[in-house]
């Protein structure tokens, strides 16, 4: 039997399937990495861009920054990975996705349940005061103002020596707590707390599926890993499991 197909043999047997994703999933959308040879950190370094401190010190430096990752996200569609996750919670296997990534592109892909760990980049809230908003593109003014107390607008983003929204964290861990598998796709599993979730659910006896183009910290723990990148492997797992369940 082959990764892949016994992949879609745990997926087809779960009763309560979760996913976790990372920057992978989204890299055939045109969405850097953020590690790797050609991630985003090899050419920036992140305390001069994604921390609180960097922000006080140079908001529009910062700003800056994100409007060029805003664009690239704005045009960005989700990618037949994302589509499969979508399918995988139609046909009521997954449960919910879990992901690291800022770009929304799990939802437009049609996922319903999404929990953000790290927010969105597609977000902006008031350093301030509770203002927040959805953006429809990036912003024009830089650094961009607060409508309602004139303060500094940041992206709504989790930045490096942030804690994680507790509601999103709480979510995370009570899905996981509950999974019998989970699929881990795209992740270097270097990131805490979300590489304790793959780890939650094989303490229980879970499953761990991972899809990744190479192996990762996740990959000791994995009951199957599976090599290629998510946009080729998810629709041809979604296919073996269609085949498995009759639909």
């Amino acid at each position: 039997m082959s990764p892949l197909e016994e992949a879609a043999r745990i997926i087809a047997r779960s009763r309560f399937l979760v996913a976790l994703t990372g920057a992978g999933i989204s890299a055939d959308s045109g969405i850097p990495t953020f590690r790797g040879r050609d991630g985003l950190w090899s050419r920036y370094r992140p305390e001069d861009l994604a921390t609180p401190e960097a922000f006080a010190r140079n908001p529009r430096l910062v700003w800056e920054w994100y409007r060029w990752r805003m664009e690239i996200v704005f045009r960005a569609r989700p990618n037949p990975g994302h589509l499969a996750l979508a399918e995988l919670e139609r046909m009521g296997l997954l449960k919910c996705v879990i992901t690291q990534n800022v770009d929304g592109l799990h939802q437009l892909a049609g996922s319903r349940c999404v929990v953000e760990l790290h927010g969105s980049i597609r977000r902006v809230r008031c350093v301030s005061c509770s203002y927040r908003a959805e953006l429809s593109e990036p912003p024009r003014e830089i650094p961009p103002r607060c409508p309602r107390c004139g303060s500094l607008l940041r992206p709504d983003v989790v930045w490096f020596g942030e804690p994680i929204p507790r509601d999103a964290l709480e979510k995370a861990f009570d899905l996981c707590e509950r999974a019998d598998a989970i699929l881990v796709i795209g992740t270097s599993g270097k990131v805490m707390p979300a590489a304790m979730l793959p780890q939650i659910v094989r303490s229980r006896g879970g499953a761990v599926v991972e899809i990744n183009i190479e192996e990762s910290d996740i990959t000791p723990i994995a009951t199957v890993f599976v090599r290629g990148r998510a946009s080729e492997v998810l629709p041809k797992l979604v296919e073996l499991v269609r085949e498995l369940v009759g639909q």
